[in-house]
């Protein structure tokens, strides 16, 4: 179904709005080429690791190091694939705080929202 003039103007405006609100939302949403590749590097490591396992199973029947080798080749793939998966999910790298950091307390509720709080104003700012 096509859209209408005013309503292809009025979905290029919430874009446009959305871009300039959450730019890091807009950008996921949209699923930028770097994060296409990426989740493409996962799903041929899972394919790759689905080979290492028949390789494994077959190297068991007919000699122990095609078994090595196809256990090398599940590794490299699951490697492969939790790094190209970490990279496609878009979330920054943690990273060292500059400041000493807080040590949490005996477990009491408040504690855990106030960090949370904290948290929040860090990484939006206070607006």
């Amino acid at each position: 179904m096509a859209l209408s003039e005013q309503e292809r103007k009025l979905l290029e405006q919430l874009e446009a709005s959305l871009m300039a609100e959450d730019p890091k939302l807009a950008d996921t949403l949209s699923g930028s080429a770097a994060t296409r590749v990426h989740r493409r590097k996962a799903a041929l490591a899972g394919l790759g690791f689905m080979v290492g396992v028949v390789t494994l199973l077959i190297g068991v029947q007919i000699h122990p190091a095609v078994s090595i080798v196809g256990f090398l080749v599940m590794l490299g793939a699951a490697l492969l694939g939790i790094s190209s998966w970490a990279r496609a999910d878009g979330s920054p790298q943690p990273s060292k705080p500059a400041g000493p950091k807080p040590t949490p307390s005996s477990g009491s509720g408040s504690d855990f929202m106030s960090r949370l709080d904290e948290r929040w104003r860090r990484e939006h700012g206070d607006k």
